[in-house]
C-alpha cells in the first residue's frame, strides 16, 4: 500500500492510502462501510471475485487501486472502489469522444482513474463510510501525483451526486429504464396498471417465449458448476457479439457461486431439462439487478421473458421495490419499465479540457431531461 498526498507534519490532514486490491482489505472492514446487503456490486465478495478471477488486473485495463482512510482509532473509516484505466471499455458512461479530442490536442487521456463497480451499469454507493469529501480529495491527489488525466465516478447514488457537485466535479446525466413495484402481489396486478392493448401484447409475448420451455429460478447452493458452465456458454455468445470479447472470465462465475450465491438469481430457460438460455441477476436489499444474458437457441421474445418479465416475477415474490435491468434498451419502455436519470461525476484538472467538457455536459443534460420527459409520456400505463 502507498500513501497519497499527505504530510505527517500536519496532524489535521487525513491520511489516505491506496491498496493493490480490495482483497487486501479484511472483508468485515470493507462490508461494514459498504453494507454487503445494501448493494451487491460494492460488496467485498463481488469486487474480490473480479480480482481473484483476473477479470480485473493484469492485462484487463482495470488495475485495482481502492482508496482507504483510517480513523483515529486505526479502524478503516472510509473506502472507495477505484481503478486505473488504460481504456474506456466496460464503463457504460462513454467518454471516447473526450479521449479522442484530448489526444488530438496532444494530451494523454489514459491512464485515468475510474471510481466504479467494474462492468456494472448499476447505481450504487461509491463513497463508503463517513468521510466522503476526504475520499474525493484523495482521488484528486491520486490523479495529480500519478499524472493521470482525470477521474470519473459513475452510476452514483443521489446523495453522492450533491457531494461531488459541491466540491467542483462536473455532473453528467444519462437514462436507464427501471421497473417499480407498487405493492403488487402478482404479475397480473402489474398488468392491470397497463392499457388493455399493452396487457394483451405482454401476455402474447410471454406465451410465445415459453412455448415448449420451462423457466427455472436458481439461487444459493441450488446453482451448481454445471449451471455455471451452461451460463458461461450463454455469456460468451452475448459478450462476443457486443464487446468483441467477454469482460468476465469463467472463474468469476465459480467465485460468485462460492462466495455470494445467496445474492445471485440465475434464471434459466430449459427445453426437456436442458438449459438453452439464461439471465443472471443479483439481489440487493430492495432491488433486483439484471446483469447478464445469453442463449444458444434463437427463440422469439425469450430475451424479454427471461430478462424483464421473469425479473418482475422475482421482484414481486421477494417484495423488492424495483428492478434495474441494465444499460440502454428503450424497448424496455413498452414492457413497463420507466425512464430514470442516472448520474456520474468527472474531475478534469486541465482547464481547457474541463471547460470544453463542461459546455458539452450542459447541453447534454438538457437533452437527457427532454428525452426522459418525452419517454415518460410514452409509458404503457393507464392514463387518468
Amino acid at each position: 500500500m502507498e500513501r497519497t498526498g499527505v504530510s505527517d507534519a500536519d496532524p489535521e490532514r487525513v491520511v489516505a492510502r491506496v491498496a493493490n486490491g480490495v482483497g487486501e482489505v479484511p472483508a468485515a472492514d470493507w462490508d461494514r462501510l459498504a453494507g454487503a446487503d445494501r448493494n451487491p456490486f460494492t460488496s467485498h465478495a463481488f469486487l474480490c471475485a473480479l480480482e481473484h478471477s483476473r477479470s480485473v488486473g493484469a492485462r484487463s485495463g482495470w488495475q485495482p487501486l481502492p482508496v482507504l482512510i483510517d480513523g483515529p482509532d486505526g479502524r478503516l473509516a472510509a473506502a472507495m472502489p477505484a481503478y486505473a484505466k488504460a481504456h474506456s471499455q466496460g464503463e457504460y458512461v462513454f467518454d471516447h469522444a473526450w479521449a479522442d479530442a484530448w489526444e488530438r490536442a496532444g494530451g494523454r487521456y489514459y491512464p485515468k482513474l475510474q471510481i466504479a463497480a467494474p462492468f456494472t451499469p448499476a447505481t450504487g454507493p461509491r463513497l463508503l463510510g463517513a468521510r466522503p469529501r476526504e475520499l474525493i480529495a484523495a482521488a484528486e491527489v491520486l490523479v495529480a501525483q500519478h499524472g493521470l488525466s482525470s477521474a470519473h465516478a459513475t452510476f452514483l447514488e443521489d446523495g453522492e451526486v450533491r457531494i461531488f457537485e459541491e466540491v467542483g466535479w462536473l455532473i453528467r446525466t444519462d437514462r436507464q429504464f427501471h421497473w417499480f413495484n407498487e405493492g403488487f402481489a402478482a404479475f397480473d396486478d402489474f398488468l392491470a396498471t397497463l392499457s388493455s392493448r399493452k396487457r394483451k401484447a405482454i401476455r402474447k409475448e410471454r406465451e410465445t417465449a415459453l412455448d415448449g420451455l420451462e423457466a427455472v429460478h436458481l439461487s444459493g447452493p441450488a446453482i451448481t458448476e454445471a449451471h455455471w458452465d451452461a451460463f458461461w456458454r450463454f455469456y460468451q455468445d452475448t459478450g462476443a457479439r457486443k464487446w468483441g470479447r467477454p469482460y468476465l472470465t469463467r472463474a468469476f462465475f465459480s467465485e460468485v457461486g462460492r462466495t455470494m450465491a445467496d445474492k445471485a438469481l440465475l434464471i434459466l430457460a430449459t427445453r426437456d431439462g436442458r438449459p438453452i438460455a439464461g439471465a443472471l441477476n443479483f439481489v440487493g436489499v430492495d432491488t433486483l439487478y439484471g446483469r447478464y444474458w445469453g442463449a444458444t437457441e434463437d427463440v422469439p421474445n425469450l430475451h424479454f421473458e427471461l430478462c424483464y418479465y421473469q425479473a418482475i416475477d422475482a421482484a414481486i415474490a421477494r417484495g423488492l421495490a424495483r428492478v434495474e435491468a441494465g444499460a440502454q434498451g428503450s424497448h424496455k419502455l413498452a414492457r413497463g419499465y420507466r425512464p430514470v436519470t442516472t448520474y456520474s461525476a468527472h474531475h478534469l484538472p486541465h482547464p481547457g479540457l474541463r471547460d470544453a467538457v463542461a459546455a458539452y455536459l450542459e447541453r447534454e443534460r438538457e437533452a437527457v431531461a427532454d428525452d426522459i420527459a418525452m419517454l415518460d409520456e410514452m409509458t404503457p400505463f393507464k392514463r387518468g
